[in-house]
């Protein structure tokens, strides 16, 4: 076998290959992943449930033969439910109780019949309610770019790992930017699927009504697509399914891209906007136009309409009531402020005001606008705007510092409004369902990255993977390492 030093670059499809071809063993390529964690995770704090030496035998046994076999990678301590394995959602409570999960997730189920071996847990804000990773009972993961600085959230955890080096590729969920905003904060490559294309299984059916998926964090695009291929696809009982691709996801991303037509939003309208931010979408729309494609100033005017926020916020709130109610029965008793966050707990003390018919009205009220959304990337011919794509920025100004967005207990309510003014340009298109992908081509003065998000029209993956790989190859991100990896 080579020296393991010339593979501790690798990305998990380069990784799988080398151990399929018998120049790297499991056994290897997981103590190298496990050695990188226990060198860089004491500064980062991004693992915070190691299960190595599980994964160590793992590896020395019958592995299942699939695209990754042995390949290592950590999983977000959100949903990804591991059997017997601990599944805390970021919190105290289940952390003092020590919670384990009775089953695997679909999503886990598929990652280990690909062949992975799992080494623990990520560090994710609590029950994912944030953009930041701080929670109170891990405390913050820290961004291997700027250890000052978040990584983002929810799956802060996750991409600190990946743009570390720890794993190649890592789980991660997405409910309101929370795989593009880490992303977007670490300098990776990070794309929310279509609703429905991955599986909440068995646990739930859906989450947040529709508006979270599953997903992964990666710095290349070809290991988004091969995992995406190993993720998708319908599992029985599942309330609804995404239409199958017309090919493999990998297969997708390798293809040459046509012409699009692709419009531009480099800032919230009325407001002047970050200059990185705006400099970064300049960047990203200069690779557009010399790989010839036509880009305009242009967006969904629906994007405008200011309503949005206190319909989704309603999803979200209804959502936090019903889980911490769930919680409190299992426990047998009331959660109050010494398991709960002030955000989630005021979350949670609203959701219990809005009634169902309140509910069912704000959810109509997003399929509506749904529609408007659409018209954008509905061709002229069937009386939309004819656009292929969306460019926007993923946040709305660079990675904030540790601390920055934390809330004060006694009143939250002005750091929540700064959290939904720095992810102004996520949410909506977890409400649309449509696949959207942080990409990652500017870094600013101060070293750290800025991300660009691009939007595609329902179940159009593809074409997005497509044009990240088109980008990749261009914009030179997949060597760019940060001081801590």
């Amino acid at each position: 076998m080579s020296d393991l030093h010339e593979f501790d670059r690798l990305d998990a499809v380069a990784t799988a290959d080398a151990i399929r071809n018998g120049r790297l063993h499991p056994r290897d390529a997981v103590d190298a992943a496990i050695a990188r964690i226990e060198a860089g995770n004491p500064a980062l704090n991004a693992v915070i449930v190691e299960r190595f030496e599980q994964a160590r035998r793992e590896a020395e046994g019958p592995l299942p033969d699939g695209p990754f076999r042995g390949v290592p990678i950590l999983l977000k301590d959100l949903n990804g439910q591991m059997a017997g394995e601990p599944n805390y959602f970021g919190t105290r409570f289940l952390k003092a109780i020590d919670a384990r999960a009775a089953e695997d997730s679909y999503v886990v189920s598929r990652l280990r019949r690909a062949g992975f071996v799992i080494l623990g847990r990520t560090n994710t804000p609590e029950f994912g309610s944030s953009a930041i990773t701080e929670p109170a009972s891990f405390g913050p993961t820290r961004n291997p770019w700027n250890l000052d600085h978040t990584p983002g959230g929810s799956s802060g955890g996750s991409a600190a790992a990946v743009a570390a080096g720890f794993v190649p590729v890592a789980h991660a969920s997405d409910g309101g930017g929370s795989i593009r905003i880490p992303a977007a904060c670490c300098g990776l490559f990070g794309l929310k699927p279509s609703r429905g294309r991955i599986s909440r299984g068995p646990q739930a059916g859906e989450g947040w009504a529709g508006a979270s998926t599953d997903g992964c964090l990666s710095r290349t695009v070809r290991d988004a697509a091969a995992v995406l291929d190993v993720l998708a696809g319908p599992e029985p009982g599942d309330p609804y399914v995404a239409p199958p691709p017309e090919r493999p996801f990998a297969a997708a991303a390798s293809e040459p891209v046509r012409r699009l037509r692709i419009g531009v939003m480099d800032r919230t309208p009325g407001s002047e906007g970050n200059a990185d931010c705006i400099a970064a979408v300049a960047r990203l729309r200069a690779l557009l136009s010399d790989a010839g494609h036509e880009v305009v100033d242009a967006h969904p005017e629906a994007m405008t309409e200011t309503q949005f926020g206190a319909h989704y916020g309603t999803l979200l709130m209804v959502a936090a009531a019903q889980q911490f109610d769930f919680w409190s029965n299992e426990l047998g008793r009331e959660l109050g402020a010494d398991d709960l966050e002030p955000t989630n707990l005021a979350f949670a003390a609203l959701g219990r005001e809005i009634s169902g018919a309140k509910y069912l009205e704000a959810l109509n009220w997003l399929h509506a606008w749904t529609r408007r959304m659409a018209r954008f990337w509905t061709s002229v011919e069937r009386g939309g705007d004819g656009f292929d794509l969306l460019v926007t920025p993923t946040l709305s100004r660079p990675p904030v510092r540790i601390g920055e967005l934390v809330p004060d207990p006694t009143d939250p309510a002005p750091i929540m409004a700064e959290v939904g003014r720095w992810v102004a340009f996520t949410p909506q298109f977890n409400v649309t369902g449509q696949p959207a992908m942080n990409v990652p081509v500017y870094w600013n003065d101060a070293g750290l990255p800025v991300g660009v998000q691009v939007v595609g029209a329902a179940f159009g993956e593809g074409l997005l993977l497509a044009l990240a790989s088109q980008l990749e190859a261009n914009a030179g991100w997949v060597e760019r390492r940060p001081p801590a990896a």
